[in-house]
């Protein structure tokens, strides 16, 4: 994907989620629940959005996916990332794909003012600055059940 490719791609505001976004337990059995939703467009693009949250470890991701790159756009709270420069970017960081470093480059967002454990009104905030709008509304996560052994 070219840069100008993905600049249209994410400045597309014909993105849209269609359907209320449930979270389920996640298939590794993880102390996490996630969720993943198809996202339209007006050029039939191959989206995708995924979601995962630990609460217990206070972690939010939320990812943009394309069918054929892979993870394009991304906001991950509550674990911190290097960038290929070597710079520590904090626990609050995005992710936009650049042709130089695809996903692994990221940045501190002004535009996410709400904790990781508000995974709703960070929803919101995030589908805000990647102009997706959803015709729905996204359930607060259960609580994760432990198993004792």
């Amino acid at each position: 994907m070219t840069q100008a490719e993905f600049e249209v791609l994410i400045n597309d505001a014909t993105k849209r989620i269609d359907g209320d976004i449930t979270w389920r337990e996640d298939e590794d059995k993880s102390p996490a629940v996630e969720f993943m939703m198809e996202v339209s467009t007006a050029n039939g693009d191959p989206l995708r959005v995924y979601g995962n949250y630990r609460g217990i470890l206070g972690r939010l991701s939320y990812v943009l996916l394309h069918s054929n790159y892979g993870r394009i756009y991304a906001l991950d709270l509550g674990q911190d990332h290097r960038n290929p420069d070597g710079k520590l970017v904090g626990e609050k960081h995005k992710h936009r794909w650049t042709e130089q470093y695809l996903d692994k480059e990221a940045y501190v967002p002004e535009d996410i003012t709400a904790p990781p454990t508000d995974p709703v009104t960070v929803w919101d905030q995030f589908c805000i600055e990647a102009n997706i709008t959803h015709n729905g509304r996204m359930l607060a996560p259960p609580a994760v059940q432990f198993e004792l052994l």
